[in-house]
């Protein structure tokens, strides 16, 4: 869905929603119905269970209980139908989950053509261009481990808007980035 402008909203209803990790709640019955969201962030302490959400809400993890509805469609933690929902979430994830033997270029593009059946040519004209958009034009033939956090943060952020993601979720966005 979207507003008159074209900006992209959100409905998101969780309900009872809970995840544990050897024994310890992450996150225990957490429920929230948001209508007409075009962007939310999630403050709270160190610990308190926001990466979990969002991995939850990304389709990393099953919950041990609860429902996730987004849009108007029910979550189902099933693999074969998160395959297909995963496909158009965006993740940047805190630790960026570059892959450290391919160039930043390839970073963005290698996903595009593998996971989403993009043209190659597209999808490096899609990446050439978010990059420039992002600064990293130059930067585009270096590994991660050439680059600062803050570029290696920017190179994650690129690759998940490559997508088009009706989802972007973003775990500790600007930590690194200079501002």
């Amino acid at each position: 869905p979207s507003t008159s402008n074209g900006n992209i909203i959100m409905n998101l209803d969780v309900h009872d929603l809970t995840m544990t990790y050897d024994g310890q709640d992450a996150l225990d019955g957490l429920s929230v119905s948001l209508r007409d969201v075009q962007s939310l962030v999630i403050i709270g302490p160190s610990g308190g269970g926001k990466s979990t959400f969002l991995r939850v809400l990304a389709g990393l993890e099953t919950p041990a209980r609860g429902a996730v509805t987004f849009n108007g469609i029910r979550m189902v933690f099933e693999e074969k139908w998160l395959r297909e929902y995963r496909k158009q979430i965006g993740v940047v994830f805190q630790a960026y989950n570059l892959f450290p033997h391919w160039t930043s270029l390839q970073n963005i593009v290698m996903p595009l053509v593998k996971v989403h059946a993009v043209p190659h040519k597209t999808a490096e004209d899609t990446a050439l261009a978010l990059m420039e958009r992002f600064g990293l034009a130059e930067h585009a033939h270096k590994t991660p481990a050439q680059l600062p956090g803050g570029q290696q943060q920017r190179i994650a952020i690129a690759r998940a808007m490559a997508i088009n993601p009706n989802l972007l979720l973003l775990d500790e966005p600007i930590t690194n980035l200079d501002l």
